[in-house]
């Protein structure tokens, strides 16, 4: 009966009646919490998530509402020229607590019962003609707090009275002054008894305690109402200042993980000189390396090096604001991953380490046997090991299922799939990486690097290499017809190729791969070349040129060309497509929102959903993925140098006007524009999968985004007028991406139609396009013979003693040139946990529902969601369609990566609304 009393109803008598005073904070989760859709009715009825498959779990019994002790006191008379109001508060507390917190919470319920209460305050938005400031009610007790001290539920409801002048007009904002202990979390308040109806307050943030502060300055939470800085009524404009001064901080003294301030700062703590030479790393941001700026945190310098950010190591918290942090269900995950992580790690490490033998992979056997039964010691090993590690036996014993990883999707349909030429060439269109092939322009291809450097900048494919490739075109007519394409990672490679082969267990080319477009559809590979810096002026070892195998020595040597090229699309990939355009370069865009507009801009509230987990996500990268001698480095070929061409590619590449779909697709020749297309374009490729259903949803986010837009700004002196639209856009270019603020290309913000194509672009790479790089990692790259994340051996040429290993035991060999043991495991269980989709996910079309109380941009919102679902409709029927062969057909997977919904863990399906992993 207690948990039922929790969830609280409106008391009010002549209110706006039952549905509009229920509690509106409770999200409606994929997870299955429960959803209050009409608790005041009697009956909640369960409704589906947007996107969802099935509704998540509703409360479907009579609630039966009886008033605590404290709640039972009889309520002041209003008198006639004033009204009687009520906030309906709803506090979401933590599933797990600690002793400590239990302690602490019960300390919070008996010190509110003495006075230290939580004090809520309302604000119109009408001003006080007499005093000049807006109109404020009284401060009222939160009640209810000692009462539920008990309660075992997530979400509580609490509630404080107020009695307030008539002509108070409408509340705009609540105050809230936390005199507790500890932080709460306040998902959302309603407050009802106006004559103007319930005022919607969709909070969903931590209150620090007074005690942290050292001020009573209490947190300001503005209705969920939009308003431009221009009409912002005249009570909420010194608050609306006030809370983004707070925001931006002061720009002095080491952040503490209560803060909430935004702010900029190098790429300054990747490395760690302190721990000696070769621990530290360059700085990335300034003239020397160009790079986006991440979010500031202020820790001390190093000792060695004032300039450098001293480090916190995982799992010691990085600060982001608070707010930025992940929810309870995100962490579970994050926990369950860390738990697998180590299990799966630690085998590994201890067989290699007792078992120096068994460091590479015997054969491809020793690969499946890892999905089919985990790592095994041999017997003599186990005899050994359960002798001195007693704890070994219970690992091998109690952990079955976590020591086995689960099966890549790559071989699930096709074991052998990873081994054909036309799936090589698929998942150029389809695979994790389908963002980099390009149509061939001029033949031989040519390099932009110095020739003076890197030798004679043109190819060393010839027309005899691919001619009886190309079904009887010769080369000009092939290239006039649309039929040859490349994947070149000849000049992002090429300048670090001496020093990448210089490390230890580090071989590395540029590569160049053509393929030919057939009469089906498909792509076929029709030439792999391999560069390296020229070491003499005839250096035969500069330019190696690999054609479609002939016999058994080719087979072989055509299979190592074929993982290095995948090494590099790995690396580029990783490095460069997914890490610095969908995660780095769009942290200055949300630091700069929070900085400079107010949680009541319609802009901010369109963005929101888009930034969530970002900052936390990045900021945990540099503890354990982009850092020295992190995973990254650790698992990919460039090594130690990772983070410099990352650098290089931002330097060169990275352009925000071109990373829209269209613009990019049209850079690189995979499409023309033509009006007579629903897109505006034509593809060259048709069955190009991560292009035509990236499409659909770069549309449905194209339309939504000039709905929303359109409602907001009638006109250009509309947009030129909003300062603080204006302020955001400036700030990120200028101060979020200063290496580049001059950059010509920027685009202008003029207009509506300009603003409404940033902000596509902005969605699109924080939802599909992040989706389409991440969540495909674990099941095509699980399986580390289909995609080597790094390559130790060059391929041999002819005469070398190394040639002679690999005609002698070419299977030996080729295992030898791909990662080893705990190099794969290391790899596997990191993209295993990247491509997990958590339980509290939230997906492309999905929204709270109290994110706005603008009903156009609700019906643009539900039109934007019912787009997304016929999208997915849509690709679900060209998934078995036989016609389109890069989808369809024996062994070949479905591209379900744009496919916009998704249950919880590895599905290879899915787009968040935000790059949350």
């Amino acid at each position: 009966m207690a948990s039922m009393e929790l969830l609280g109803r409106s008391f009010l008598q002549g209110s706006a009646g039952p549905a509009a005073a229920a509690p509106r904070g409770a999200r409606d989760r994929r997870s299955g919490g429960l959803c209050f859709a009409s608790l005041a009715g009697g009956r909640s009825t369960a409704r589906r998530t947007l996107g969802s498959k099935a509704p998540v779990g509703a409360l479907a019994e009579r609630v039966v509402l009886s008033p605590t002790p404290a709640e039972r006191v009889a309520r002041p008379e209003a008198h006639p020229q004033s009204v009687a109001a009520r906030a309906v508060v709803t506090v979401r507390r933590k599933r797990k607590e600690d002793a400590k917190g239990r302690v602490v919470e019960q300390v919070d319920a008996y010190a509110d019962r003495v006075g230290r209460s939580v004090l809520l305050e309302l604000v119109s938005t009408e001003t006080d003609p007499r005093k000049g400031g807006p109109k404020k009610s009284k401060k009222s007790k939160l009640v209810g707090w000692f009462e539920k001290r008990d309660v075992k539920a997530e979400l509580v409801v609490y509630t404080a009275e107020f009695t307030v002048d008539a002509a108070f007009g409408e509340p705009g904002a609540v105050t809230v002054l936390n005199r507790h202990q500890r932080e709460f979390f306040i998902e959302s308040i309603v407050v009802e008894g106006f004559p103007s109806g319930p005022a919607h307050f969709a909070c969903r943030s931590w209150v620090q305690p007074t005690r942290l502060s050292g001020s009573n300055n209490p947190r300001v939470f503005f209705s969920n109402k939009p308003y431009l800085p221009s009409k912002t009524p005249p009570g909420l404009r010194e608050l609306r200042r006030r809370e983004l001064k707070e925001l931006r901080g002061s720009g002095t003294g080491e952040r503490k993980t209560t803060d909430r301030a935004y702010d900029y700062d190098l790429y300054n703590d990747l490395g760690n000189p302190d721990k000696g030479p070769g621990f530290e790393r360059p700085f990335l941001g300034g003239e020397k390396m160009p790079y986006p700026r991440r979010m500031r945190t202020a820790r001390p310098s190093t000792v060695t090096d004032g300039a450098a950010e001293s480090r916190l190591e995982y799992p010691a918290p990085i600060y982001v604001s608070r707010d930025e942090e992940f929810e309870e269900g995100k962490n579970e995950m994050i926990s369950e991953g860390a738990i697998k992580a180590l299990l799966h790690n630690f085998m590994p490490l201890l067989v290699s380490s007792v078992s120096p033998d068994s460091r590479d992979f015997a054969g491809f056997h020793d690969v499946d046997n890892l999905f089919k039964e985990g790592l095994r010691l041999k017997q003599a090993l186990h005899d050994q090991l359960f002798q001195k590690i007693p704890f070994v036996r219970k690992i091998q014993e109690n952990s079955e299922g976590l020591l086995r990883y689960d099966t890549p999707d790559i071989i699930k349909k096709d074991k052998f799939a990873w081994l054909r030429d036309d799936e090589f060439a698929r998942q150029a269109l389809a695979g994790i990486n389908p963002i980099n092939i390009e149509r061939l322009q001029e033949f031989p291809p040519v390099s932009k690097l110095d020739p003076a450097v890197y030798g004679p900048p043109e190819s060393a494919i010839k027309e005899e290499h691919i001619i009886g490739n190309l079904e009887g075109m010769s080369v000009q007519q092939a290239l006039e017809e649309n039929k040859l394409y490349m994947l070149d990672y000849h000049d992002i490679f090429m300048p670090f190729l001496d020093r990448i082969n210089s490390l230890d267990g580090r071989k590395a080319y540029g590569t160049r791969t053509l393929f030919f477009l057939t009469a089906g559809g498909t792509l076929k590979p029709i030439a792999i070349e391999l560069c390296l810096p020229p070491m003499t002026e005839d250096c035969k070892r500069a330019k190696q040129v690999f054609t479609p195998p002939a016999d058994a020595t080719s087979i072989w040597l055509w299979q190592l060309a074929k993982a290095h090229v995948c090494s590099n699309d790995a690396g580029v990939h990783q490095l460069i497509n997914h890490w610095l355009r969908t995660h780095a370069c769009m942290e200055p865009f949300i630091i700069a929102a929070h900085r400079q507009m107010s949680a009541m801009h319609p802009i901010f509230k369109l963005l929101k959903p888009h930034m969530r987990y970002t900052l936390k996500i990045n900021a945990l990268a540099r503890q354990i993925l982009i850092n020295g001698d992190g995973v990254i480095e650790s698992g990919f070929t460039p090594g130690r140098y990772c983070m410099e061409m990352s650098s290089f590619a931002y330097d060169n590449l990275w352009r925000l006007d071109q990373e829209g779909l269209p613009a990019d697709l049209i850079r690189r020749g995979m499409a023309v524009e033509d009006a007579s297309q629903p897109h505006g374009l034509r593809l060259l490729i048709e069955d190009y999968p991560y292009a035509t259903d990236g499409l659909l949803l770069w549309s449905a986010i194209s339309r939504w985004c000039e709905a929303y837009v359109a409602a907001y700004y009638p006109s250009d002196e509309a947009v030129q007028a909003d300062y603080e639209l204006q302020s955001w856009y400036t700030e990120a270019v200028q101060s979020g991406h200063p290496d580049k603020r001059d950059a010509p290309w920027w685009p202008r913000m003029s207009t509506p139609g300009d603003l409404a194509s940033i902000l596509t672009t902005l969605v699109w790479l924080c939802s599909a396009q992040h989706a389409s790089l991440n969540f495909g990692q674990y099941p095509l790259g699980g399986y580390i013979p289909n995609r080597p994340p790094l390559m130790r051996r060059l391929v041999p040429v002819e005469g070398d003693a190394e040639y002679e290993h690999l005609v002698a035991d070419p299977h030996r060999f080729y295992l030898s040139a791909l990662p080893g043991l705990t190099q794969t495991t290391t790899f596997m269980t990191v993209i295993d946990t990247l491509s997990t989709h958590s339980a509290d996910e939230e997906y492309l079309g999905e929204r709270p529902e109290d994110w706005t109380a603008d009903p156009a941009a609700l019906a643009a919102a539900r039109e934007f969601a019912a787009e997304v679902r016929r999208a997915e409709e849509e690709i679900e029927r060209r998934n078995a369609d036989p016609a389109r062969r890069n989808r369809c057909g024996a062994g070949v997977l479905p591209y379900e990566l744009m496919a916009p919904s998704s249950g919880p863990g590895i599905t290879a399906r899915g787009v968040p609304n935000s790059v949350t992993i």
